[in-house]
């Protein structure tokens, strides 16, 4: 199958040898990027990917523990690894558009360095993208093998949230892995937003893209660097990018609330004139004060969250600030 298929992308381009641009972004995982290149080198050159050229962007995110500097001595071995140093942790989002302004590449590939992106499914990416006429191939996840059950249970819960307050859907499992053409890759940075959430990013843009299903893989070594109150920190910076139902539910519950409250104004009017009120009407007053007072600042809590998300975009700030940069890629 795989000669065959060579000889097809042989016949489809044979003038033209295309380059893959590999967009690793690293935030300390000094234990995993040796793991990482190894197991690239190994699988480009045999296969259909022997065909390529390829480049490595490896964008060091802030890192603390030392991976620049293996990133660095990798460099020196190979002209195919370049690099990028943040000035400071910038986050993944940050890391990944960096990848993409100095990704030249005919294709662009954004993977994770501690393997939990297979390599594997490489071969069957660059099938649908340059055989099959996708725009993109993305991998996505059919279980969560190996996983803890409340990370898993905040995921999926996180993807039927989104899913119904959206207007775009953004499939359960996704990945950050993606194998895409050039068109995907600069419509992906045309998106100039400040606060960016690729996944939204990718299903906001269109095109045509493949999805290609694979059990869960843990990571080569090292810990995931994503606490829990980092993920719903990220799950609510989707939710806010890329919906505005909450501020009509916002609305919603203030209009009940007003009903409620005028509804209870005439239950207490009747009740004091039928039966008196020998409490003083104490423990309605209350009530109402801690159901009102709840409804504002959950309301006042939405608002705040978009001003918030609208006031970093007006400032126009950069989303990410270079240290280094290899001379290669400069």
């Amino acid at each position: 199958m795989q000669s065959n298929l060579a000889e097809l992308l042989t016949m489809k381009n044979p003038d033209t040898v295309e380059k893959v641009s590999f967009v690793i972004p690293c935030y300390n995982e000094k234990e995993t990027i040796s793991i990482y290149y190894e197991a690239m080198e190994s699988l480009l050159k045999k296969g259909i990917l022997e065909k390529l050229q390829w480049e490595y962007v490896f964008i060091d995110d802030g890192s603390t523990d030392g991976s620049l500097k293996i990133i660095k001595e990798l460099a020196e071995r190979n002209n195919k690894v370049h690099f990028i140093s943040f000035s400071r942790n910038f986050g993944k989002e940050a890391a990944i558009l960096a990848g993409l302004h100095n990704a030249d590449g005919d294709y662009v590939v954004t993977m994770d360095v501690d393997l939990q992106d297979s390599p594997n499914l490489l071969s069957d990416m660059y099938r649908a993208v340059v055989v099959e006429g996708y725009d993109c191939a993305a991998a996505m996840r059919i279980n969560r093998k190996g996983e803890g059950r409340i990370r898993s249970f905040l995921s999926e819960s996180f993807y039927k949230v989104i899913n119904k307050l959206s207007d775009i859907e953004i499939v359960s499992g996704a990945r950050d892995y993606r194998f895409m053409n050039r068109n995907v890759a600069d419509a992906i940075i045309s998106v100039g937003e400040y606060n960016r959430f690729s996944k939204g990013i990718f299903s906001w843009i269109g095109f045509k893209t493949k999805w290609i299903e694979y059990e869960n893989v843990e990571r080569s070594a090292g810990n995931t660097k994503w606490s829990i109150w980092k993920l719903f920190s990220y799950a609510m910076e989707g939710i806010v990018a890329f919906s505005t139902k909450l501020l009509n539910l916002a609305s919603a519950i203030g209009i009940i609330c007003c009903m409620l409250a005028f509804i209870s104004l005439i239950f207490i009017v009747i009740r004091a004139l039928v039966y008196g009120d020998p409490v003083a009407g104490w423990p309605s007053m209350m009530c109402v004060i801690i159901l009102m007072g709840g409804v504002q600042l959950l309301c006042v809590g939405i608002l705040s969250t978009y001003l918030s998300k609208t006031y970093l975009e007006t400032k126009k700030r950069p989303i990410y600030i270079i240290r280094e940069k290899d001379e290669k890629k400069a």
